[in-house]
């Protein structure tokens, strides 16, 4: 049977089962590497710590610093040395802080055509740019993996997204990624990847894919993934690694679950509005809108041929007065390669800051928009507040859209540009891939006689991970808080400077659990003996982060009871034994409301059975059921408490 590009990787990585199943069964499959970054990884590695192995097992694993770089105080630089001495002591390469963001790094010197990668990132996905099944997961799932454990997942959809004819200029990959998620929308993906084909794919070089891959992770997806072909072989080339080239692509005749057609020559510039990633709108419905600051960078739009699109239109022009405009280089490579092309130059005299190779404001770290500003940015989110402005205003564009932009002060249709990008881009002539390489920013992995004498630093700051409390067969506990659709890892936990130091320290960040949806939960929870949350749909989008679901079990959240959950965020909450309910009647939810007491009897007959779960409001006795969709092995790992306690036990 002709198999899609999606189903040829899973299978030659099943552990089990021995062949492909149906559409939403549980498996498991061989990851050959990993990622982790530093705002995550200090957690995970603390948990790999506790599995007793002296290496990682995978082919590769990748510890980056990328995203806690501004160092206010000791806390930041603590959790560097610690994980530089955890990658010295088991064998993982460490990328220094400076060295660039972990998705652009990956793709440029580690990612592998037809290999999986899983990252404690929800960018990871990135790495399918290059033909690589590469997912976004929690800290303690990577953990797993490092140890030589599988990744469990549901056998996803695929959704085949058709490409033909090219990009007109002006517009650019991440407009095809925003039509996407136009039609899609944030939650359109769950379950499923998105897997590219068709003519128009060929038009397309390796960082325009991973932009797409990157941001399919607003879509809900599993990952996206194309097809490696001779574009590919020729990135690689670029990048020194052409021995790890393999051509990949469907069968003719692959079946998709469904086909998306997009005809790249009829798209127009597009923006995501304000606050949601799949607000999507044409530039030229908003064009005129005045705007306060304008970033270009971030995982999704840093590369050498993204700066060389902005250098072409700001070449000979100037930033708008009232406007700030700074720009991220993706990684080393590029910001040196920019140097030597005469793209960096270009920029500074443009008026843009150069800020530094890693994540910054995309994550709330450094350059946050003035009160009630407009940020015009491309990264990936712009979920309220996350900017580092609560009342910000941004929108997600190309950098072609960006970079005109900024030139003129106010939204701009970039189409309005292209003689400019055709006339002077050809002045950058290494355009699309840096043949600049230097990884004097990478250190390798040591021996294992080296390692074996490596001693684990580890600062005032890095606590424990806290254990996860055994799972009872009933529950009687109020709802501290009932919260809408949509809500993301930022809503729960936030990130930004003030936060993320606290990253390796769950007692105190968790002060900061659900700050932005009720600043009286932490008390509550304080004063509370345990306690369930109430949402909407897809509850728990965006991000990877773990502490999303840690803190919340470390303040007693004992159950989570949704229309819908995000793909990772439900996986977290599994990982750290909290009991994630999907209504059956999703009109129950109109009828509770905060501090309604539940009472959830029968839990462990309902996870050995997997039968659906009854709950009873105490104050009137009104009944209603989630549905108990989950497989027999998380109904086994919450059974038992988590997945560390499942992994001490034997379980796989």
């Amino acid at each position: 049977m002709p198999l899609t590009l999606t189903e040829k990787i899973l299978s030659e990585h099943l552990v089990e089962p021995a062949s492909l199943p149906a559409r939403g069964t549980d498996i498991a499959i061989r990851i050959d590497q990993t990622l982790t970054q530093d705002a995550t990884g200090t957690m995970a590695y603390l948990q790999f710590e506790t599995i007793g192995l002296d290496r990682v097992q995978t082919e590769l694993s990748v510890s980056y610093i990328d995203h806690n770089t501004i160092q206010q105080d000791y806390r930041n630089m603590d959790d560097h040395r610690y994980l530089q001495s955890i990658a010295a002591k088991y064998g993982l390469w460490f990328s220094r802080a400076g060295n660039g963001i972990c998705h652009q790094v990956h793709l440029e010197r580690f990612g592998i055509p037809g290999k999986t990668l899983l990252g404690s990132d929800s960018h990871t996905p990135t790495g399918g740019g290059i033909g690589m099944i590469a997912i976004g997961a929690g800290g303690l799932d990577v953990a797993v993996a490092m140890g030589g454990g599988a990744f469990h997942l549901s056998m996803p959809k695929v959704f085949g997204v058709k490409l033909t004819g090219s990009l007109k200029g002006g517009v650019a990959a991440k407009d095809i990624i925003l039509e996407v998620l136009r039609r899609e929308t944030v939650k359109g993906g769950v379950g499923a990847i998105y897997e590219y084909f068709g003519d128009g794919v060929s038009t397309l070089s390796v960082p325009q894919r991973a932009t797409i891959t990157n941001m399919g992770a607003e879509l809900g997806a599993t990952c996206s993934v194309f097809p490696s072909d001779e574009t590919t072989r020729s990135f690689m080339e670029a990048m020194g690694r052409g021995s790890d080239f393999r051509a990949l692509s469907a069968d003719e005749g692959a079946t998709y679950d469904k086909i998306i057609e997009i005809d790249l020559s009829a798209l127009e510039p597009m923006a995501a509005q304000p606050h949601s990633p799949d607000a999507v709108a044409p530039i030229s419905a908003l064009a005129g809108k005045k705007v306060t600051q304008v970033a270009i960078g971030s995982c999704t739009n840093s590369s050498l041929s993204d700066l060389a699109a902005v250098a072409a239109i700001v070449k000979g022009k100037h930033v708008a007065e009232g406007v700030e405009a700074g720009i991220s280089p993706g990684s080393r490579q590029t910001l040196m390669q920019a140097e030597k092309t005469g793209i960096l130059g270009e920029l500074i005299r443009a008026g843009f800051r150069i800020l530094e190779s890693a994540c910054g404001p995309c994550i709330g770290m450094g350059f946050a928009p003035n009160s009630g500003g407009v940020s015009v940015r491309t990264f990936n989110r712009n979920f309220k507040g996350r900017s580092g402005t609560p009342d910000a205003e941004v929108y997600l564009v190309s950098p072609e859209t960006a970079a005109l932009t900024a030139i003129t002060g106010v939204l701009s249709d970039a189409r309005t540009a292209a003689s400019d990008i055709t006339a002077n881009l050809s002045a950058y002539p290494t355009g699309e891939y840096s043949t600049l390489r230097d990884d004097n920013m990478l250190i390798p992995p040591l021996g294992s006689t080296d390692a074996s004498r490596v001693e684990i630093i580890r600062g005032p700051n890095i606590k424990p991970c806290p254990a996860s409390p055994e799972l009872p067969d009933s529950l009687s506990l109020p709802v501290l808080l009932k919260a809408g659709d949509n809500v993301s890892t930022d809503d729960i936990m936030p990130a930004g400077a003030k936060v993320l130091p606290l990253r390796s320290n769950i007692p105190e960040i968790s002060r900061y659990t659900f700050e932005r949806l009720d600043t009286g939960f932490y008390d509550r929870a304080q004063q509370a003996s345990g306690c369930m949350v109430l949402g909407g749909e897809n509850y728990g989008q965006g991000s990877s982060r773990e502490h999303a679901a840690l803190a919340p079990m470390y303040l007693g959240v004992r159950a989570v009871i949704v229309k819908s959950f995000a793909r990772i965020h439900k996986a977290n909450l599994v990982n750290y034994g909290i009991l994630p309910l999907v209504l059956s009647d999703p009109s129950v939810y109109d009828k509770l409301a905060m501090n309604d007491e539940l009472t959830l009897s029968g839990i462990h007959s309902a996870l050995k059975n997997g039968t659906p779960f009854t709950l009873v409001r105490k104050s009137d006795g009104l009944s209603f059921e989630a549905t108990n969709d989950l497989d027999e092995r998380t109904r086994k790992v919450l059974l038992a408490g988590g997945l560390a306690a499942w992994t001490r036990q034997g379980g796989q």
